[in-house]
């Protein structure tokens, strides 16, 4: 359970790095480059995910393996992480549809769904790719 709860702990720092990321590029599309908001969440997004890839893969699941080369392993992250990039881009997308301050400030928007997605993210990332311990060999 201790090895659970840091990991859990660790996978929270990664995402924290992961939303101020993503958070701050689609601020800046949207608000300086005057960007769609929905075309600069995409872009935001798959710089937040890569960066929580290579976070986990580093930190968190340190002591778990995937058993596959870190580039088939990071598009395999990707590919994981669609589902709570469903569940994240669909909240995001209710609150700018339902909420018009959101259009002014998407980065809210973006909080708001990563951290309901970070659930369905951890599960599949522990649960999937990271499922086994790494051994002493």
């Amino acid at each position: 359970m201790l090895r659970m709860s840091r990991e859990i702990a660790l996978f929270a720092a990664g995402g924290v790095g992961g939303l101020l990321i993503d958070a701050s590029v689609v601020q800046c599309l949207v608000g300086l480059a005057g960007w769609n908001p929905y075309l600069a969440r995409v872009l935001s997004f798959f710089l937040a995910a890569t960066f929580t890839w290579w976070w986990n893969r580093r930190y968190t699941f340190a002591t778990r393996r995937s058993d596959r080369a870190p580039h088939t392993e990071w598009l395999q992250w990707v590919a994981l992480m669609s589902l709570g990039a469903l569940v994240n881009y669909g909240v995001y997308a209710l609150l700018l549809l339902n909420f018009a301050t959101f259009h002014r400030w998407p980065a809210i928007a973006a909080a708001v769904g990563s951290a309901i997605a970070s659930i369905v993210n951890f599960s599949t990332a522990r649960g999937v790719l990271f499922k086994r311990a790494k051994t002493n060999s």
